[in-house]
């Protein structure tokens, strides 16, 4: 597996800027932290760098970013239509090929000699299949994260064989599926936004938007989606969308109703993808 390429989604609406600002290094230098990420990547190996950004947010990523060797490309996500929808946005870019991927508003730390994404490049060659990183994280913060559970591949290299995901598990989920052999007792094996990609993500990506637009729209509200239904309409008046703020005030009502207790906005939006996908049922 020959990973050139590298996609840093950078796009959301309440991150975007976090890679814009200036940090220090392990090595004392002031630079931006989307500099650290871009360093990150060319450490294993990265020629070709591709960052998905909000409209308007290139000049400045441009600044952030410095002088790279190699490509360097800006691909706008014009509408936030989730993560998967911004990896997807990235297909011309990426021409059927293998892909690091990393997430802007993280920074990357080890104790080992070779850096998480050399880590991670390496055993994604070795093993020939998409792989992720993950770390061990205490019960407490599961609500940030999503986590894993599988089984032991090899103890020496410490790797996994994932056959569960869930995206912020409850203490009681993780406990009953996400159980995993050497851990301390209250801890579990997270992402933490670091993978290496097959080209079969995007056309499993395409296949769902493709799916969603044909056919699961107009199951949930009756009609076909138009250019702007990225917001859910209302049923009541389905030419006037609701903006996103007033979407999941109303469905954290519902959710109320239901019994069903969101843990954060992040969260209930994943309830709501979850309620949507299944047809609201």
């Amino acid at each position: 597996m020959n990973i050139k390429k590298v996609v840093i989604t950078a796009a959301g609406r309440n991150q975007h800027l976090l890679p814009l600002q200036t940090l220090v290094d392990c090595d004392g230098v002031q630079k931006s932290a989307l500099r650290i990420i871009i360093e990150e990547s060319i450490s294993a190996g990265i020629e070709d760098i591709c960052i998905v950004i909000c409209p308007g947010d290139q000049t400045a990523y441009k600044a952030a970013a410095g002088k790279v060797p190699g490509k360097l490309q800006f691909v706008e996500q014009t509408a936030p239509l989730g993560y998967g929808h911004a990896l997807y946005c990235a297909k011309d870019f990426l021409a059927g090929e293998p892909f690091l991927h990393l997430v802007s508003d993280h920074l990357y730390l080890t104790r080992q000699e070779q850096r998480c994404a050399q880590q991670l490049t390496e055993n994604a060659r070795l093993q020939k299949c998409s792989i992720s990183a993950v770390q061990a994280t205490r019960e407490a913060m599961l609500p940030y994260y999503g986590a894993i559970g599988g089984k032991t591949v090899s103890h020496e290299q410490r790797l996994y064989a994932v056959e569960t995901v869930i995206e912020k598990p409850t203490p009681t989920e993780a406990e009953q599926r996400l159980i995993m052999p050497g851990l301390r007792t209250g801890h579990y094996l997270c992402f933490f936004g670091m993978h290496v990609l097959t080209p079969a993500i995007q056309r499993l990506l395409g296949g769902l938007l493709e799916s969603w637009q044909q056919s699961g729209f107009a199951a949930v509200f009756g009609r076909e989606p138009g250019p702007e239904d990225w917001l859910v309409p209302r049923r009541s008046d389905v030419a006037q969308p609701h903006t996103e703020g007033s979407m999941f005030k109303s469905f954290r009502r519902a959710c109320v109703k239901l019994r069903i207790a969101p843990r954060s906005l992040q969260a209930l939006r994943n309830t709501f993808e979850a309620e949507r996908a299944s047809g609201g049922r």
